[in-house]
């Protein structure tokens, strides 16, 4: 380790950038669900050594310089390891699409990578060579990660923090910090190893102590929840069940292949199947929850399916379905503007009585971002739709429906945004409907289920998620998955949602103690780097 801490820190050129690329991509192997934890502590202590050989410039060199250059290929490494299954997405329109696949998976990389080139440059401003450099470089690192989740709409997809909630018991600490907090623990804890190589004049028991501790810490995370999971009492609620349908719709990629008898054929004969004997269909169900797409058209287009909707639903149950909604001017048939991807609250009556579009889009999926630029080079958003798609008010989140416990809505992508779902403070439980069939076949799914669970536990609050082609379930209000359909397979799951805690820390205190975490480790780095520089003079 001595020899690899000593070629990290003098090399330089295109063998340190090779070198970060490929250290970064070993790193991108702890993303959910792979959870190869120990490639943290192997590859980012590289990054700290080849800062710790990084030569100094002048004027904008000393931010898009040297240091910069390590931080971005360390990025563009795990970055394009953590997002390689955005591009099973391209393989649904073949031809001309898979061949620029590894063009669009490394450019993202690279965009993405762009903030940790930027938050390594930071830090080495502020290096001071001795041990509490590793705490300016997280320090960085989890501004950068909060950035990325934020800006331009952000995207928040592989957050270093997820990579410390493999498991029920390990996952529980995001309801005290959340997985922004958990970033930052990842961070610094995962360089600790660059504390005790290359030696120097302290004792062989100092520079071991920052590893042990952190082991220590892992092991405390692990007891942490370990009592909270057995401490904790959860009762399933009494007054709503749930229905969600899991149909294998694929129409959503080319509305033009969509036949909407035979679809709602399918979904009405998911919706009232029989699980086994004893079942009653829907007599028992209070809510029947179609996923995102289900239904790829209007149903303007197919008037006949609310008539049968209300011949489906018995009295008591209502149907909520992810569909395209369109506005129009009144008293025309003319749109008053692009199309929005909604849930549809339709009652028993064939009657939508209410809905929620989605305001959260995601970029290049659904709108394109400058799109008369991207669109001259052939590049197009996926979901369908010529003019992109509208924005919902993010206030109708959450839903108050008669008869039902008020709760929050979200669609797709939207679950993803940590601590900033809406009005959380009011909702029962969290209801997510996605369509994750763009990505079927890779790690896509299982990444964004995984996701949606920490939500839960941030929250304290149960979540039902139905998704297109998996993975559909239900947790409890501690991110534990209480019923599940296994991934494509077309079926129904019943559930019922959890009471919520009294509340977390989390949905309490949301970022504030990160963002004391974080004023301390800029300050620690100050009073560190003026240290060093009186030392050296």
């Amino acid at each position: 380790m001595t020899w690899l801490a000593e070629t990290a820190m003098l090399s330089h050129g295109w063998r340190r950038f090779l070198l970060l690329m490929v250290a970064g991509a070993i790193a991108g192997l702890s993303i959910p669900p792979l959870f190869i934890l120990p490639a943290l502590f192997v590859t980012f202590p590289l990054w700290v050594w080849c800062l710790d050989g990084a030569e100094r410039k002048r004027g904008l060199g000393r931010i898009f310089g040297p240091a910069f250059t390590i931080g971005f290929a360390f990025g563009w490494g795990y970055f394009t390891v953590a997002f390689h299954w955005l591009g099973a997405a391209f393989f649904v329109d073949g031809g001309i699409m898979i061949a620029l696949m590894p063009f669009a998976i490394l450019a993202l990389a690279a965009m993405i990578a762009f903030f940790w080139g930027i938050a390594s440059a930071l830090a080495h401003l502020f290096w001071s060579h001795g041990p509490w450099r590793i705490v300016t470089l997280a320090t960085f690192v989890t501004i950068a990660e909060f950035a990325r989740g934020h800006v331009l709409t952000g995207f928040p997809f592989d957050l270093l923090g997820y990579a410390l909630t493999p498991t029920d018991e390990m996952m529980q600490l995001a309801s005290v910090i959340g997985v922004y907090g958990l970033t930052l623990m990842a961070a610094l804890l995962a360089m600790t190893p660059a504390l005790i190589w290359p030696a120097d004049n302290r004792s062989l028991s100092r520079r071991l102590f920052p590893f042990f501790l952190a082991i220590a810490i892992i092991a405390g995370q692990l007891g942490y929840g370990y009592n909270r999971l057995v401490g904790t009492k959860s009762t399933e609620r009494t007054d709503v069940a749930f229905r969600l349908v899991q149909p294998l719709v694929y129409e959503h990629a080319d509305w033009g292949s969509a036949d909407p008898v035979a679809l709602i054929d399918r979904l009405l004969m998911l919706s009232d199947m029989r699980m086994d004997p004893t079942d009653k269909g829907l007599a028992d169900i209070t809510h029947l929850v179609w996923p995102e797409s289900s239904l790829p058209f209007f149903l303007s287009s197919y008037p006949d399916a609310l008539a049968r909707i209300a011949r489906l639903l018995p009295e008591t149950t209502t149907l909520l379905a992810g569909a395209p909604r369109q506005e129009y001017i009144p008293g025309t048939t003319e749109s008053s503007g692009p199309p929005f991807n909604s849930m549809l609250v339709i009652n028993t009556d064939g009657e939508v009585i209410s809905s929620y579009d989605k305001s959260h889009l995601v970029p290049f999926g659904e709108f394109l971002p400058y799109g008369e630029f991207f669109s001259k080079l052939g590049i197009k958003q996926f979901v369908p739709g010529a003019e992109g798609w509208g924005h919902g008010d993010v206030r109708r989140r959450l839903m108050s429906l008669p008869g039902t416990p008020t709760f929050l809505a979200l669609i797709c992508y939207e679950i993803l945004f940590s601590g900033d779902l809406g009005d959380t403070a009011g909702a029962q439980f969290l209801l997510n409907i996605t369509n994750d069939a763009w990505f079927d076949g890779s790690i896509g799914p299982a990444q964004h289920a995984h996701h949606a669970r920490i939500r839960a536990v941030e929250e304290g609050m149960s979540l039902i998620r139905a998704a297109n082609s998996g993975l559909t379930f239900a947790t409890d209000p501690l991110g534990r998955i209480t019923a599940e359909i296994p991934p494509l397979q077309m079926a129904a799951l019943d559930v019922r949602p959890h009471e919520r805690l009294a509340g977390t820390v989390f949905s309490r205190l949301r970022h504030w103690p990160l963002l004391i975490a974080l004023i301390a480790g800029l300050l620690i780095s100050v009073v560190a780097a003026r240290g060093g520089r009186k030392r050296i003079a």
